[in-house]
Parts: C-alpha cells; sequence; structure tokens
C-alpha cells in the first residue's frame, strides 16, 4: 500500500468513526428506530445547497479513488465535517453514552468494515473501500439499530416484568393518561388535585413508552402507593394496548386527538383507534367531547355499554364536567354535574385539560371542599404556557415543550392577554414538526395568526422556514429568520425591554435541519 493510499484509507477510517457517533446521535433522539435514522441523512444531505454539493464531491471522490487513492480524502473532509449544521457532540440534544447507545456502536462497525472490505479488498482497493465505509455510516447505524432490535426487545421485556410484579405487590389504582397533545399537562393536574387525600405516583417528565414507564414503577413506585397516574404515548397502533396489558388501569383520560405524529399516524382516524386502545381495559372513561373525534368515540362507547363515561367540555354546560372561562376572564371556572366546585387559574390552563383532570378527581372521590383548594392552586406545566419576568423586564411565555396547532392558538391568545398597549409582542417559533401532509398548511395558518397577533415573527431554523414566512407574508408583523435557538434569543435581549413581551412557541433538537 502506497503511503498516499493508506493516508486516504487511515482519514476515511477516521471519517467514519466521527460520521457513526454523529448518526448514533441522531438515532438516539429518535427512539432507536431504523428508518428514522435513514430518512434524517436524506433530509440533512439533501435539504441544503452546501450539504448537496458536498454530497456531490463525496460520491465522486469515492468514485475517483478507484483510480486514484487520494481522492478519497475528499470524502474523509466531507463525511468528517458534513453535513454542515448537523453538529458531532450537539447542543440541544448531546449523545449519551447509554448502554444502550455503546451497544448500538459496536454493532454498527460490523456493517460499515463489511462494506468497506466488501468493496476494496478483492481489487486492493483499501482506500476506495475506506471511503464507501465512511458514506455508509448512516445507513451502517441504521443496520445496527434494526439487528439489536431484538436483544433491546428481550432488556425490555426483563424491565416489564420487574413492573409487572411490583404493580401486583403495590396494587395502586391506575389512571392512564393519553391524547394527541394535553397529555403531560393532564397527567400533573390529576396528581395534584389527588395528593391533597392520597399518596400518588405520577410518571416524571414524559416518560410515556414501554422503558419509560416500566422504569417508573420500578423506581418509584413505593409501598402504600394509592394511585399510579401514568401517560401513555404511541407512534402506531398497538402500542398503548401492549402498555395496558401489564399496567392495567381503572381510569382511563383521552385528552385530544389531532395531527401531531401525523407523519407516523398517517390519518387523523388511525391516530382516534390508538389513542382509544386505552379505554379497552378500563372501567371508567374520561373524554374530551369538545374534540369531535372524542365526541363520537364517547357516543360509540355509550351504545356499547360496560363502562362509565364523563364527558368534558370547556362549552357545553350539559358534559359532566365542564370547565370554562370566568365571564371576566380571570380565571376558569369549574362544575361537576351542573355544580361549581371552584375555579382553577386561567394563565397557562387549557379548559379541557383542566375539565379531565377534575373528572378523575370527582370520580376517586375527592371531596368538593378539597377540591376547590386543589383547583385554586392547580401548577403550571413546566415548559408550556409558563410565564416569568426577565431580568431586562420583558415577559416571557415559556410553550417551547408544545408542538401542536390547538396549544399553538393558545399559546397565541395568552400573548394577546399579556402583551401592554404600546409594547412589542415578539413570537419566537421553529413552527410545528412530524404533521405529515399537513404540516406546511398548519405552519403557514399558526404563522398568518400570529403575523395578527405579534408586531414581531423570529423564524427558527429551516424546517419550517418557508412555511412560516409564506404564512407570515400577508400580515403586520415584522418577519425576521435566525438560524438557531440562541441566535434566537440574542435578537430576543438586544431588542425587547420593559412592557415587552415574547411568547417561545415549540423548540426543536438540533438534529433537525
Amino acid at each position: 500500500m502506497s503511503p498516499a493510499s493508506a493516508l486516504a484509507a487511515s482519514s476515511c477510517g477516521l471519517a467514519a468513526v466521527l460520521a457513526g457517533v454523529r448518526w448514533l446521535r441522531v438515532a438516539q433522539r429518535e427512539h432507536y428506530q431504523a428508518g428514522r435514522v435513514v430518512l434524517f441523512a436524506a433530509r440533512w444531505w439533501a435539504g441544503r445547497p452546501a450539504n448537496a454539493a458536498t454530497a456531490v464531491v463525496a460520491l465522486a471522490g469515492a468514485a475517483a479513488s478507484w483510480f486514484w487513492p487520494v481522492a478519497a480524502l475528499a470524502v474523509a473532509v466531507a463525511v468528517a465535517g458534513g453535513p454542515w449544521g448537523l453538529s458531532l457532540r450537539g447542543s440541544s440534544s448531546p449523545l449519551r453514552w447509554t448502554r444502550r447507545a455503546a451497544t448500538l456502536a459496536a454493532a454498527a462497525v460490523g456493517p460499515a468494515a463489511g462494506l468497506g472490505l466488501a468493496a476494496g479488498l478483492p481489487a486492493c482497493r483499501p482506500a476506495f473501500g475506506a471511503a464507501v465505509a465512511a458514506l455508509a455510516a448512516p445507513g451502517a447505524v441504521a443496520l445496527a439499530s434494526w439487528a439489536t432490535s431484538p436483544l433491546e426487545e428481550a432488556i425490555a421485556s426483563s424491565y416489564v416484568r420487574r413492573a409487572a410484579q411490583r404493580l401486583a405487590e403495590v396494587r395502586p389504582l391506575v389512571v392512564a393518561v393519553t391524547g394527541s397533545y394535553g397529555k403531560t399537562t393532564t397527567k400533573g393536574y390529576v396528581a395534584h388535585l389527588l395528593s391533597g387525600s392520597r399518596r400518588v405516583v405520577a410518571s416524571p417528565a414524559s416518560y410515556n413508552n414501554r422503558a419509560g414507564l416500566s422504569r417508573t414503577v420500578n423506581e418509584h413506585l413505593a409501598p402504600g402507593t394509592e394511585v399510579l397516574v401514568a401517560e401513555m404515548g404511541a407512534y402506531g397502533p398497538g402500542e398503548i394496548r401492549e402498555l395496558c396489558s401489564w399496567m392495567e388501569p381503572e381510569v382511563s383520560v383521552i385528552t385530544a386527538i389531532g395531527p401531531v405524529h401525523l407523519e407516523r399516524f398517517k390519518t387523523l382516524e388511525r391516530t382516534r383507534q390508538a389513542k382509544a386502545e386505552i379505554a379497552e381495559r378500563a372501567s371508567t372513561v374520561v373524554l374530551n367531547v369538545d374534540d369531535p373525534m372524542l365526541g363520537s368515540l364517547a357516543d360509540e362507547l355509550a351504545r356499547a355499554g360496560g363502562k362509565k363515561l364523563w364527558r368534558c367540555s370547556a362549552t357545553d354546560p350539559a358534559a359532566d364536567v365542564l370547565c370554562r372561562p370566568a365571564p371576566d376572564g380571570g380565571a376558569l371556572e369549574a362544575f361537576v354535574h351542573g355544580r361549581q366546585v371552584g375555579s382553577a387559574p386561567r394563565a397557562g390552563a387549557a379548559p379541557t385539560n383542566v375539565a379531565c383532570a377534575l373528572a378523575v378527581a370527582a370520580e376517586l372521590g375527592v371531596p368538593a371542599e378539597e377540591l376547590a383548594g386543589r383547583l385554586a392552586s392547580l401548577p403550571a406545566a413546566p415548559n408550556r404556557l409558563a410565564s416569568y419576568r426577565s431580568e431586562l423586564g420583558f415577559v416571557v411565555i415559556d410553550d417551547t415543550f408544545n408542538s401542536n396547532p390547538e396549544g399553538a392558538r393558545l399559546a397565541l391568545a395568552t400573548l394577546r392577554a399579556t402583551a401592554r398597549p404600546g409594547g412589542r409582542a415578539v413570537v419566537v417559533t421553529p413552527g410545528m414538526i412530524e404533521l405529515g401532509p399537513r404540516q406546511a398548511a398548519e405552519n403557514a395558518a399558526f404563522a398568518a395568526e400570529a403575523a395578527r397577533a405579534a408586531t414581531d415573527l423570529v423564524v427558527v431554523g429551516r424546517t419550517n422556514r418557508a412555511a412560516l414566512m409564506s404564512g407570515a407574508a400577508d400580515g403586520l408583523a415584522r418577519v425576521v429568520w435566525v438560524p438557531s435557538r440562541k441566535a434566537a434569543v440574542s435578537w430576543v435581549r438586544s431588542h425587547l425591554g420593559p412592557g415587552d413581551a415574547v411568547l417561545y412557541e415549540n423548540d426543536l433538537p438540533d438534529h433537525y435541519a
């Protein structure tokens, strides 16, 4: 092997390692789903002109290295540094070297090395083989993720068996909460309303899948726990049914059906079917009937019989639980079976989420006088319409954990109510994701409304840039584009002061282009 060939091959080998770490980070962020790694690789390499040009150079360099080994250096530079904009370490979502990440990293070496050897060894073209291995890094990570899934399934099953045994020993009443959005907030409200009279454990943060819920039980479910409030999420049919098979709910709640994760579910009807699995084993079902799809589900369950239904609403006085804004707009009035039981703080609280939580508390026998006190102290969900005043004097509305059209509309209404006459009202957003074929239209509609509610719209990143700027084009707001959340915060701090307000609507991890 010539010195040039050795240099090119070793450089491509190092580049393959760096690229593997980069795509391993994407895999971890996307819950180790093989197809998502390939999807993001395609988006990044084709999504920007600079990256597309770099990809062409890399492919040309790999082809040329068959005859001229030193050309593989172009592949090494392109793969080690690109796609440009997708950092190796990450800022918002750095790679965590968990046991699973280490397993996947080890498993990815085989496909990449095997492909490189197969390409270069028979013809004694080590530089070409190394270039092929470097280019294959995202595919190798995806293939390794698929190949290791049976092992991960076996490990996860062992945790689930432990959790099922613990549930059988402690025997808490399980309240299961799902929905396209609002489930984390509603879970927190349920836990708050019950914790005055019951020993309650709620699944932390967004621990809403098999791994998160088994960990919740194994690490947090102490003897004497009376109620376990479990948030249940899903990316497709069957997932919630499997969760309920070992964490059987007595009370199930569905907060809303919407286009969140529509990219994965494909249709809203399929979303509804997947979420409705949470009601199959429950004896009591709580539904937000302001959502037409859940209103029809309530009718279906009523006709089938065998379950107690709580219909919750923000508008219908005939609902079992009504939670509506007071005439002065300062609070949410709460009614159970037509009788007012108290008021909840208005800021940051979606009325139907409060209504669903109140239905659970009423079903579990929390006294009316206790409900009144607990409603009055209802906590704000972190990063969901949480407001505070910055040290520079402007009001910050943090809604960064929200990514759905209904929540975005509520956030804009909160901004309107917060902004002072004559002050600047700013919306900072990268837009909404995973809305499938509706993503562009939903983001354009949100931007159009934001351009009417705000004085300034700061568009972050490239993922929804075109749709947001198009939607805001006919509005009165000034529109600014910035490449990152860090740049957006810098813009806000340099332009806002006392009397102004800013809404941070959603935030995207930095593996989004």
